[in-house]
């Protein structure tokens, strides 16, 4: 899909329907309480809609209706192969609505629409349509049993699912779970972070369209405290999956010890180490990763490459050309196609990392902020016990820490409580693999900066993951159970003899 101009896509957005309610039971609806909460495009200041501010009451609501769908079977008990079905019809819905989608999520999220429109909304598609062909793919086991038994191990859906989203990528990490929660057969409860709403509500009424059943997947709206933690202490929900910052996700554990001993899984954040060596080759296209790596998103990016660890010998040159890419990571309207970089989500967002940047002492690249943007920047620190080296900063903020050799520089890579992502650059086979299992890391990529893809599990190590992985086949192990059925085929006669 080629881009459009910025007139004209400020034009559609003028234009975009934006719905309001909390989506239960398939239909919109406001919040119990009638409050409402005013969701704001950051990058203007201006007032977007006013949403359904919900509650607890309106999670249980919304949790009594996705347990009597998952009860009545209209969704878990749906043949896989129509469940399939339903979500490709989903997928082909997103594809023709794909330019409003993007444009409502750029408006609310302060993202630039050049990436809603080549990365985000794209991906999102591409993750449901995965997901959803795996749904009769994915097969079940027979134990080795003796020739007097059968014993069968089942994957059956675990239930309703609580969803708590974060805000820097709403459309493409609610794919993330809604793509293999609803290829398991769970009924789902949503919490989109609050400054990110839009595209979530708009996605369930799509779902509703392609088929998905009232009452298999719900939206609501409102605060962490209001909404989150009643999904998270609910008896009657049966797991969470929680992406976001680690303070936050720790949470979750208190909530389900103290309700049901729910399962949870947590993505939480990370402080990713870029390692460059002295024999790495190629140092502009390394410079073009690391900038990449460490601003795409405005880096509110839990994989974002926010530490550079690099070999004093090629410190020098790889800064050189690490500050020509950066001229590149232009701040503006994220509505123009040309921005590479927009606003950051939030007023409190923006004054949480011009903090950091109050902290800097040696700024090298950038540092400026003005208006709810922040430049590329690019700060060098002592040691890795600086506090931008140590803190999750989740904004276009590279600090840079010299070494002088292999080991230093994996044992500064590793000394962190994350372990997210991490990164290493070296010409050298048996340094690369050597580096890629000594990280502390769930993805770890080898002269480049990544993810993976859908077909890899990504999650991470320490407080950066607990209890699974998104994406890969691996992702629907935490929405199903696993069942083991033993069924006797021993002869009665046989067994009276013996």
């Amino acid at each position: 899909m080629s881009l459009l101009t910025q007139d004209e896509y400020k034009s559609i957005a003028a234009g975009l329907d934006l719905p309001t309610g909390a989506f239960i039971d398939g239909s919109f609806r406001p919040a119990i309480s009638g409050k409402t909460f005013t969701s704001t495009n950051p990058a203007t200041g201006a007032t977007l809609a006013e949403i359904a501010a919900c509650g607890a009451e309106d999670v249980d609501f919304a949790v009594e209706k996705a347990r009597e769908a998952f009860d009545d079977g209209r969704w878990s008990k749906l043949h896989p192969s129509e469940r399939k079905d339903i979500l490709i019809r989903l997928c082909k819905l997103m594809t023709r609505n794909a330019r409003e989608l993007a444009v409502m999520e750029s408006i609310d999220s302060g993202k630039t629409i050049y990436d809603c429109e080549t990365v985000d909304v794209p991906e999102t598609i591409h993750c449901l349509k995965w997901h959803a062909e795996a749904i009769d793919k994915i097969y079940d086991q027979v134990s080795p049993a003796s020739d007097d038994h059968i014993a069968m191990v089942v994957r059956e859906p675990i239930g309703v699912v609580g969803l708590v989203l974060p805000w820097n990528f709403p459309l493409l990490m609610l794919a993330w779970k809604i793509g293999p929660a609803l290829a398991a057969g769970c009924s789902l409860v949503i919490k989109p972070a609050a400054e990110t709403t839009l595209t979530a509500l708009r996605v369930a009424e799509l779902a509703m369209e392609a088929g998905v059943p009232a009452g298999v997947l719900n939206i609501v709206p409102g605060g962490g405290a209001n909404v989150g933690e009643p999904i998270g202490r609910h008896m009657d929900v049966d797991m969470v999956s929680f992406t976001g910052s680690t303070v936050t996700g720790k949470r979750f554990l208190t909530y389900s010890a103290e309700s049901n001993a729910k399962e949870v899984v947590l993505e939480m954040g990370g402080k990713n180490p870029a390692i460059v060596m002295d024999d790495a080759e190629n140092l502009d296209r390394v410079a073009q990763h690391l900038v990449n790596g460490a601003f795409w998103n405005m880096g509110e990016n839990c994989s974002a490459s926010s530490r550079l660890i690099v070999h004093k010998d090629v410190k020098a040159e790889l800064l050189e050309r690490i500050a020509h890419h950066a001229k590149q990571w232009n701040i503006g309207d994220p509505l123009d196609p040309e921005t590479r970089m927009g606003a950051l989500v939030s007023e409190g967002h923006y004054t949480k990392v011009c903090g950091y940047l109050d902290q800097a002492e040696n700024v090298l690249i950038g540092g400026t902020a003005k208006d709810g943007f922040v430049d590329a920047t690019v700060v060098e620190v002592a040691d890795n016990n600086a506090v931008l080296a140590r803190e999750e900063i989740f904004g276009p903020v590279l600090s840079v820490i010299e070494v002088s050799g292999f080991d230093e520089a994996i044992a500064v890579a590793n000394d962190t409580e994350y372990g997210l992502c991490a990164s290493i650059f070296t010409a050298n086979a048996k340094r690369a693999i050597r580096g890629a299992r000594a990280l502390r890391a769930g993805t770890v990529t080898v002269n480049s900066f990544g993810e993976g893809d859908i077909s890899t599990p990504f999650g991470g190590y320490k407080q950066s993951g607990f209890g699974g992985r998104d994406n890969s086949v691996h992702a629907h192990d935490q929405y199903t159970q696993l069942k083991t059925i033993w069924i006797d085929l021993a002869d009665d006669a046989d067994e009276a003899v013996n």
